[in-house]
Formats: C-alpha cells, sequence, structure tokens
C-alpha cells in the first residue's frame, strides 16, 4: 500500500440555500456557477484523487442500495479510470427493487455483494457515496479492522460524524448523482461515442429522477445536472429501466398497507407484518403510494423484514409532502439510537427510513401464534414512538 496520505479537505454544508447556483452568474457550458463551496468541489476531488494514483479503492454503498447510489458508484469508478485507480463496488444487503435490477442488468453495472469472503486488505482506500457509513455498518467495521481508510465520502444526506475522510463533499440537495454529473462535467469530457460514457449518463439520470421523485423535489442543481447528462444519456435504456412492472409480492404488499392503514390528522400509518427479504424495497413504494391519498401529507409503513443471513429486522419507510418535516430530525427524534450510540435510521428531504434489529427474538420459532405475538408487541411499540412524536390521539385517548 501507499503512504496514508493527512490532508483532509472538507466541503460540507447542511443549508439547502447555501449551494443554491447563482442564476446571474453562467459558467461556459450554460449552467449556473455554483457557490464558493460547491465550485471547488471538483478541483479538490482532483487533488485527492491525484494524490492516489494507480491504487485500489473499494467503493462503498448502503446496504440496499438505490438507483442513486449505484449510479453515483458507477461514476465514481469511471472517474477513478482517469486516474488509473482501480475500483469495486461492494454492498451488504440486496438489491430486490424491480428498476434496480434491471438498471443493474442493463447497463452492466459490476456489483460485489459483500455476502462472500473478500479480502480487504488488497484496498488502498475506501470510497462512500450516497452514504457516510452508518447505513454499511458492517463493511466499515470490517475496513477499519484491515486498516482500509476512507479516503472520499460523496452524500446528500444530512452531516453525520461516522467516517473522517481526506474529501468530504456533503450538500443537502435532490441527489448524489446531482454532485457527480457536476464532477463529470468537469473532470472528465464526456463523448457519446463511447459506450461507458453513454452507461454512466443514464444511471445519473435514473438517480436524478428517483431520488428527486421524477423532479418534484428537485432543485435547480437537479435541474442543471439532468440538462448536462441530457446530451449524453441513452433515453431508450432509461425508458426500459423506469417502465419495469411491479411485482405481484410488491403489489401485495402494496395492498396490505392500504387494507391495513391507519389514518389520522393527515398521517397514514400502515404496518405490513412479515416481509422477506427480496420484497423488502416494497415498503418506499407502499408509503410512496399511501401518500398519493387525498388529504394525507405524511405516510409511514413499516415491517418486520425476515432474512435468513441477516436475521429480522423491523424496516420502515417515510414519506412526506409537509415542508415543515424534516425527515430526518423526525426519524431519529422517534426511534432515537442502538447502545453504540447510532441512529436507528435518518433521512433527506421528503424521504426517510429506520430499520431496527430485533436480536435475541428473531427467528426460529415458525407457530403463528409467537410470530402473531411477536408482531402485536413491535407494532404496538412503534405506533406509540409516533403517536409520541406526532401527538395523534385516537378516538376515546384522553
Amino acid at each position: 500500500m501507499k503512504e496514508k496520505h493527512n490532508s483532509t479537505q472538507e466541503l460540507e454544508t447542511r443549508d439547502h440555500g447555501d449551494i443554491s447556483p447563482a442564476l446571474s452568474e453562467n459558467d461556459q457550458t450554460g449552467r449556473p456557477a455554483a457557490d464558493q463551496k460547491s465550485a471547488k468541489a471538483p478541483s479538490s476531488l482532483r487533488n485527492v484523487l491525484e494524490a492516489h494514483r494507480g491504487e485500489r479503492h473499494v467503493i462503498v454503498l448502503h446496504d440496499y442500495p438505490d438507483p442513486d447510489a449505484i449510479a453515483s458508484a458507477f461514476a465514481h469508478a469511471l472517474l477513478s479510470t482517469q486516474f488509473e485507480i482501480e475500483t469495486t463496488i461492494i454492498y451488504n444487503g440486496k438489491i430486490s427493487h424491480q428498476q434496480n435490477i434491471a438498471m443493474v442488468r442493463i447497463l452492466g453495472i459490476d456489483l460485489t455483494r459483500y455476502d462472500q469472503p473478500i479480502d480487504l486488505k488488497q484496498f488502498d482506500g475506501a470510497i462512500f457515496v450516497d452514504n457516510q457509513g452508518t447505513s454499511a455498518e458492517k463493511i466499515v467495521q470490517a475496513l477499519e479492522e484491515a486498516g482500509v481508510p476512507p479516503l472520499i465520502v460523496v452524500d446528500h444526506h444530512e452531516l453525520q460524524e461516522r467516517l473522517k475522510a481526506e474529501f468530504s463533499d456533503i450538500r443537502r440537495i435532490g441527489s448524489s448523482s446531482t454532485i457527480y454529473a457536476e464532477y463529470l462535467r468537469d473532470l472528465v469530457q464526456l463523448d457519446k461515442s463511447q459506450k461507458a460514457h453513454i452507461m454512466v449518463a443514464t444511471a445519473l439520470t435514473q438517480g436524478i429522477i428517483t431520488d428527486t421523485g421524477g423532479f418534484i423535489r428537485a432543485g435547480v442543481e437537479d435541474f442543471y445536472a439532468a440538462a448536462y447528462l441530457s446530451s449524453y444519456n441513452d433515453a431508450d435504456l432509461l425508458g426500459q429501466i423506469m417502465s419495469q412492472s411491479r411485482s405481484r409480492q410488491v403489489m401485495d404488499i402494496i395492498r396490505r398497507a392500504l387494507e391495513g392503514r391507519l389514518v389520522a390528522e393527515s398521517y397514514s400509518i400502515a404496518s405490513i407484518g412479515y416481509v422477506r427479504s427480496e420484497d423488502r424495497d416494497a415498503i418506499p413504494q407502499a408509503a410512496d403510494f399511501l401518500l398519493t391519498e387525498e388529504n394525507i401529507h405524511t405516510a409511514i409503513v413499516y415491517g418486520i423484514v425476515t432474512d435468513e443471513e441477516r436475521g429480522e429486522a423491523l424496516v420502515g419507510s417515510l414519506r412526506t409532502s409537509k415542508i415543515t418535516i424534516d425527515p430526518d430530525a423526525f426519524i431519529k427524534d422517534t426511534f432515537g439510537k442502538d447502545w453504540s450510540g447510532n441512529y436507528f435510521g435518518g433521512g433527506k428531504i421528503s424521504a426517510g427510513a429506520f430499520e431496527i434489529p430485533i436480536g435475541f427474538l428473531s427467528g426460529n420459532n415458525t407457530s403463528d401464534e409467537y410470530q402473531n405475538l411477536k408482531w402485536n408487541v413491535y407494532d404496538r411499540q412503534i405506533k406509540q414512538k409516533i403517536f409520541n412524536k406526532t401527538g395523534i390521539k385516537l378516538d376515546g385517548e384522553a
């Protein structure tokens, strides 16, 4: 391994207004000039990558990668080739959403699931995209044990303090794909005659679309990133990926959420019981669906996800259209931290998620009576925490 570099370059902004482009000033591409912090990011990243030229890096995704995470990793891998850096993209959970599976297959994205022996000591550094380590804890711990330092963190979620990297670019904008579109614009000359460039541009476009809710939650930066990528992406491939049908299992979970939802004070809260790990991505899809109901501003859907390898965990998703609700603060305040001080969840603009390990009570006993008893206990506890946070009082309560 090369000698470790000690320089730390952090570009962290938490206020959405701080990173809004100044519309009165345009750069040579017609894109608005970014503020001073974000404008420095590509050149700072270039310096870090140049300092690590010729190394081998591992790109770490959160446990259940979405299109934004996958696209950002794909883009970082392309960017790394400019500096003769070899990369491997890894994740620890599963990819189950129909669009995510199609994205990986159609665009030829090489991902490695961390469920097989991987010699992490082969890597000189770790790159974290669309996460800050807290949602990839098993891999983070393994990297620490192997002595692999975190080099780069790029994310658009709320600032966390799990990792100390040489370079951090954390902005509260629509997607991490937006940030990587900026990097490519400044550091790589995209060429539509090169298949790899087309595939990356297509992936980043999907990442922006999905994480901004089809541009409903997009900011100025997201629109300009999408406009830039539109000159290089493949609209036909993007259409194939985005038009994937929902499976029967996903539709069944959405039905369970709809039938079992509790509506109170413009909140829609749905407990859906036990969910196979293969269908985990149906939970956020159900939350998206419940949010479309009239007079609902916030939807929360949760269930116990069963996984033979990882054990059981209570997994939930939050979606909101109410601008005064901060999903990150809502989830952290509601569900708190584990024994080691890590929050059970977090969020970004309009969306959040949480995961609480079942632990000692996980699995083994397959009797319906026991499973129902366990579910009722967790269901009641989650609802009570949500009620305490929101101040919801059901009919008959004082």
